[in-house]
């Protein structure tokens, strides 16, 4: 009899254990994008392909709409190792200098362009940067090619942003653009913008067409300015000790699924672009195409503070400039 209660002890002991590791192997992927963004869209569809191939042994959970927290607290959560994936953008170039080279406007000029820059530099230059920090990032998406909404005035050129209220994502060299254009932007997070465009605490915003529409900007402003200042990738990024934790194979097939996904990312942000472009437009907002030479133009001064600012960024605006020609 007490060997059978032994057994039977044995027996429970395993099967919670085995109920436990199963439970551990919930991957939560956070990110900010609100429903019907490309971030949602992109998320969901890694998370269907990974778990297809992980044949049970783990399972991707996409969280949206910042349900885990801000891209900062994201990052913060994937080094502690609460969270296991996230896709922050702009903010990575708080991690580290060096990816301020896509803040720096009309840079990268078509997705084409974009796939040439990652192959050439970005793995080699850029990735290894953010290890350093105790991060790791497994394949490159989109956020998208960014424009102007506000309430004061249609934006043709860099001096109507004169005085006007900009709310940026939280990287230093978005708000220096903005700042040598002239208007006065201030960092905030995603999730806080409609309310500020809203009560008017920001008059506008910058953002690719999938974060105004899904984010219902254009409920709440007059004017888009089309002006594809800047275009902004986006970073399927995981903990590195999280990271390297998981399965050999679990870490396989996730990395060759999420590389493999930058397809359709980049196939569903060009038909949202147009599809989102006229949902806007039957919205009411005013729409104007912005004199985009005269913003290239003004951009010279945040160029020339990147390279002096930041080691070796000279040589890398010079080649990826060289790799759009």
């Amino acid at each position: 009899m007490k060997h059978l209660h032994i057994l039977r002890f044995a027996l429970l002991t395993a099967l919670f254990a085995a109920g436990s590791a199963l439970a551990q192997m919930e991957l939560k992927f956070g990110h900010v994008g609100n429903p019907g963004s490309l971030f949602q869209k992109s998320a969901d569809e890694f998370a269907k392909r990974a778990n297809a191939k992980l044949g049970g042994k783990a399972k991707v959970v996409v969280y949206g709409a910042s349900q885990l927290g801000n891209d900062r607290e994201l990052l913060q959560k994937l080094k502690l190792g609460t969270v296991d994936f996230a896709l922050p953008s702009t903010v990575m170039s708080s991690e580290s200098d060096v990816f301020g080279v896509f803040e720096m406007p009309y840079l990268v000029k078509d997705r084409d362009h974009m796939k040439r820059i990652e192959k050439e530099i970005f793995w080699s230059k850029l990735e290894p940067a953010v290890e350093k920090k105790g991060l790791k990032i497994v394949a490159v998406w989109e956020n998208g090619y960014r424009h102007i909404t506000n309430n004061k005035r249609p934006i043709n050129q860099p001096k109507d942003l004169d005085g006007v209220k900009l709310r940026t994502p939280k990287g230093k060299w978005r708000v220096k653009m903005f700042q040598a254009y002239g208007a006065n932007p201030s960092p905030m997070a995603f999730s806080e913008v409609f309310t500020a465009l809203k009560t008017g605490v920001m008059d506008g915003q910058e953002n690719p067409y999938a974060q105004i529409y899904s984010g219902k900007f254009h409920e709440v402003q007059k004017y888009l300015s089309i002006t594809g200042h800047v275009y902004t990738p986006a970073y399927v990024t995981v903990g590195a000790k999280k990271w390297a934790s998981l399965p050999a194979d679990v870490r396989k097939t996730l990395e060759a699924v999420a590389k493999e996904t930058q397809a359709f990312v980049y196939e569903t942000a060009a038909k949202d672009e147009s599809d989102l472009l006229a949902k806007i437009k039957a919205a009411g907002v005013q729409v104007n195409n912005a004199d985009k030479n005269a913003f290239i133009t003004a951009s010279k001064p945040i160029y020339a503070e990147f390279a002096k600012e930041v080691k070796g960024s000279q040589a890398l605006i010079d080649r990826a400039i060289a790799l759009g020609n």
